[in-house]
């Protein structure tokens, strides 16, 4: 699809004026940026494995999807070196990587202002459930949410669409045109899709335009002001 027709179904869309009062949020990369902890966690895992990366802007593809999948994919490890990579991946993002983001700039006032016209707000995440909480709480973010959904520890549960079906479910929220899924990569897209729910891509996260209108993305926000336009029609 081409730049000029998308952006004509992307206009055509947000004519339609659809009201959303479900808002799932991905975490890093939509909410935080993470790229200092997940970086460092990564170079931690990798060194284990005699591997050095002198460039910490060629570990940003392991910010967004699962980490187990990203160990195989963009290294080559086998499914049990993959396994053990993010047990160290952990060593390092428990004691220090998970406080090492910070939160986009206006996020939180677009929270309140969410919240304020009365939408329902839910983070859908692959990163662990745990992890997920101890960051929103850490930031004075957790109150804001009505669920904070996770993958699990043992590595299951960490497709998006799993999430999102598992936040959905946990919230008992039925009706698919009230629900928006917004995040940064292609896998929130997809997932969306896969759910059968719309999606806002952000462009301030670590996904590209080209990568996030590959994906079907219904909108795709330059800012977080944005993201408010796409919902408060």
């Amino acid at each position: 699809m081409s730049a000029i027709m998308y952006k004509k179904v992307i206009m055509k869309a947000r004519n339609g004026m659809k009201q959303y009062d479900y808002i799932l949020f991905d975490l890093d990369g939509t909410i935080t940026d993470p790229g200092i902890g997940i970086t460092n966690s990564v170079i931690y895992a990798l060194k284990k494995y005699g591997i050095n990366v002198a460039d910490r802007t060629q570990l940003y593809k392991f910010i967004g999807p699962p980490l187990l999948d990203s160990f195989e994919k963009f290294y080559g490890f086998s499914k049990e070196e993959s396994k053990k990579a993010v047990d160290y991946y952990r060593e390092y993002y428990a004691k220090k990587g998970i406080f090492e983001a910070d939160v986009y700039e206006g996020l939180e006032e677009l929270l309140q202002k969410l919240l304020a016209i009365g939408k329902t707000l839910i983070v859908a995440t692959s990163k662990p459930e745990l992890f997920a909480v101890q960051v929103l709480k850490h930031y004075g973010l957790d109150h804001y949410f009505t669920y904070i959904a996770g993958s699990n520890f043992d590595e299951t549960r960490t497709n998006k669409a799993e999430v999102i079906t598992y936040a959905l479910e946990t919230c008992n929220i039925t009706d698919k045109e009230k629900i928006v899924m917004v995040g940064d990569r292609e896998h929130d897209m997809i997932g969306a899709t896969t759910v059968g729910i719309d999606a806002i891509g952000v462009l301030f996260g670590y996904g590209s335009r080209e990568e996030l209108e590959n994906a079907r993305a219904t909108y795709i926000a330059e800012n977080v002001e944005d993201i408010y336009k796409f919902i408060h029609n």
